[in-house]
């Protein structure tokens, strides 16, 4: 492993669109890695400014917390930019299929499933609420979850629109984050990060 594994971020501009509606959002792309490789953790927007970001480090994978559009929509540029699979959870393949109609991810996402890069594992947590599909990874050797809009800095993600379910949405966290040590430090998809103790109040009951 060269230079300390670590996880850095990726702002990236661009919209979301669903259920007829479209919104302007800066959503935070992640490299987990090391000096020499990394994984991406949702390709949001600008495939070549991510690619920038890697720096000509080895790409192991191009992981999709879940599908909406604004979490996808360079997914598909930039593995060919970088030769990396891309990875998401069957339950959001219909989501994908929306804005890639033409290409399938390489790759499923599975609960439990570990993802190894520069040395240290990612356990992918299926946390389903904010789309069916939704995914989490959590890096323990990092002290860190990313959890792409399940839970923000201020609690739960939105949910409301297609393929999403509040009830399952809260489940999910209180059953798989908030069960992590508090100190761990969430990366979200949009926003600043968080710790686990910080969201423990903002999640409702079920």
């Amino acid at each position: 492993m060269n230079g300390a594994a670590r996880a850095e971020r990726v702002v990236t501009a661009g919209t979301f669109s669903l259920d007829g509606e479209t919104f302007d959002v800066d959503n935070n792309v992640w490299l987990v890695g090391d000096d020499d490789e990394v994984l991406i953790v949702d390709a949001a927007h600008d495939a070549r400014r991510v690619h920038e970001a890697v720096a000509g480090r080895y790409v192991t994978a191009i992981v999709c917390t879940h599908a909406h559009d604004d979490h996808i929509d360079a997914a598909a540029e930039l593995s060919v930019l970088t030769g990396a699979p891309v990875l998401l959870h069957p339950d959001d393949f219909e989501l994908w299929s929306h804005t890639h109609p033409g290409r399938k991810p390489d790759g499923e996402l599975s609960d439990g499933r570990v993802l190894t890069v520069a040395g240290i594992e990612l356990q992918v947590l299926h946390t389903p609420g904010h789309t069916w599909g939704s995914c989490s990874l959590y890096a323990p050797f990092l002290n860190a979850v990313f959890t792409g809009d399940t839970l923000f800095h201020g609690g739960p993600g939105a949910t409301g629109r297609s393929y999403s379910d509040r009830p399952a949405i809260v489940a999910s966290i209180r059953n798989r984050l908030l069960t992590l040590p508090g100190d761990t430090v969430v990366h979200t998809g949009h926003g600043q990060d968080t710790t686990i103790a910080a969201e423990r109040p903002n999640v409702p009951a079920p």
